[in-house]
Order: structure tokens, then sequence, then C-alpha cells
């Protein structure tokens, strides 16, 4: 999953190392992974298969070997992106909130899950700023144009019927949630961008803020979503690169399938 800038001060108690997490460095910075964290999905190793295989129940041409090639990776962003570290624990801290304010408990959920396309990612892949501990995560989704189509239509509602709510998190944390359009690149068929940021003030009047920056792009019968996220600010430019990027990839791997076929 991916996550945020590095606050400046003391964290409050529920975020404290609140960093990346990875499975294999905890020790070494002396951190544990949140239980209910949900792990990061790693970029998933298959062996090569043929452009020819047939076509997919959700509608895509790509075999997995493509779709894997599709996925950004950190020479695309460059510097200082590198291979994520793990799942940053503001997730749990934050983003597993509920809410009684209708659509929006849907829009928690989703963020949480990391299932902005409705559905789990077909191939996944995280990305961490160093600098400034932001988080990227890029997925290639497993569902149906239509389907794609539907959640675009309605991730568009979310800025009119959830521009301003309250959640609260399971520690009590009062937080409160503002969802806005975010411009995108006039990229692939069909595209829809979020920016979220969801503010609380802790039992001992620490102010914390967690950004994201959320988009979703279907190029033909594919589509790719990403959350780019962290404490404070993130970096915009990251985002438009990778909508991008991210679509000529894409474009690229559908139509290097085509002519092998």
């Amino acid at each position: 999953m991916f996550e945020g800038i590095r606050p400046r001060g003391r964290l409050p108690m529920f975020l404290t190392g609140l960093g990346l997490l990875g499975i294999g460095g905890c020790a070494a910075l002396t951190l544990k992974q949140p239980e209910t964290a949900p792990q990061p999905l790693p970029t998933i190793d298959r062996p090569a298969q043929s452009s020819k295989a047939p076509a997919r129940p959700d509608g895509s041409s790509l075999t997995d070997a493509q779709a894997q090639a599709a996925l950004l990776g950190q020479s695309d962003l460059g510097a200082p992106w590198t291979a994520t570290r793990g799942a940053a624990t503001w997730r749990d801290g934050m983003l597993k909130a509920s809410t009684s304010a209708g659509e929006c408990q849907k829009l928690l959920d989703a963020l949480y899950s990391d299932q902005l396309l409705g559905g789990p990612a077909r191939v996944a892949v995280g990305l961490d700023d160093a600098d400034t501990d932001a988080q990227l995560r890029y997925q290639i989704g497993a569902r149906r144009p239509s389907d794609v189509d539907a959640a675009l239509n309605w991730l568009r509602t979310m800025p009119v019927n959830c521009a301003r709510f309250d959640a609260v998190t399971p520690q009590n944390l009062q937080e409160n949630v503002q969802v806005s359009e975010l411009a995108l690149p006039e990229v692939g068929d069909a595209r829809q961008g979020l920016h979220i940021t969801v503010s609380a003030t802790t039992e001992d009047d620490q102010d914390v803020r967690l950004t994201l920056d959320v988009a979703t792009v279907r190029v033909g019968s594919d589509a790719f979503a990403f959350t780019n996220g962290g404490l404070g600010d993130v970096p915009n430019d990251a985002t438009q690169a990778a909508v991008q990027v991210g679509a000529l990839r894409l474009a690229e791997v559908r139509r290097q399938g085509r002519a092998d076929v």
C-alpha cells in the first residue's frame, strides 16, 4: 500500500514510527508492522505467456506477463523514487475509519482496501519517495470496461456527495475529510482524479493531516489506478507523471500484444 510525507515534530502515539514498514526492515527500523495493516502487494512474478492466450473473463487482452510489463517502476519516475519498503502505518491509523455520511463510507473503504476500481488488483507495485516518505501505489485492474466506467462515474460524484464529512477511527480519532476534483492529463479513454485530505487533532493537541492524490484511468479494455499519499503535502508532479507514463505504457503494451497476434 502507499503512503506519506514526514511530519515535523513529535508524532501522536497511534502514528509513532509512522514511516514505511517493510517485512524485512521492521527489525532494523525497530518498528512493528500493525497487525491489521493491509500488506503491500508486490509485483507478481510470473513466467511469460504467449500473447495469443485467450481473452480473460474481465475483457482484458493482456497476458499476465504483459500486465506485469505495464506496471510502473522506479526508473519511470526517477529519483528519489525507490521500491517500497512496506505499508505505511497511517493507513490503519487514519484511513481505517467509519462515517455516517452515506456514500462516503464506500470511499473510505475503497481507499483503505486499495480497491478504487471496485475489485482487487490484477498486479500492483509500490514506490517510496525516500526524501519525503511519500508513497505511491500503482495497480492494473482486473475488471470489465463497463465495470471500470461504472467505478469512474461513481468517483466523479465524490467531490459533490462527499465534499466534506466527518469520520472516526477505532482509536476514536475525530477526522474531517475533504474531497475535491484533481485535474489529470488528457490521456486514455476515460479518467478521474480526486484530491483528498484527512485532518484531525489528537488528544495531546497535535494536528495531523493525511493527503492523497487518487487517479483512475481506462485505456481500451484495461485500466489502472493509483494513490500518491503522505502526511502533509504530496508531490503533484509525481501524480501527473504517473498518469502520463502509466497510460503510455499500458497503450504500448496493448499495441505490442496486437502486433504479436
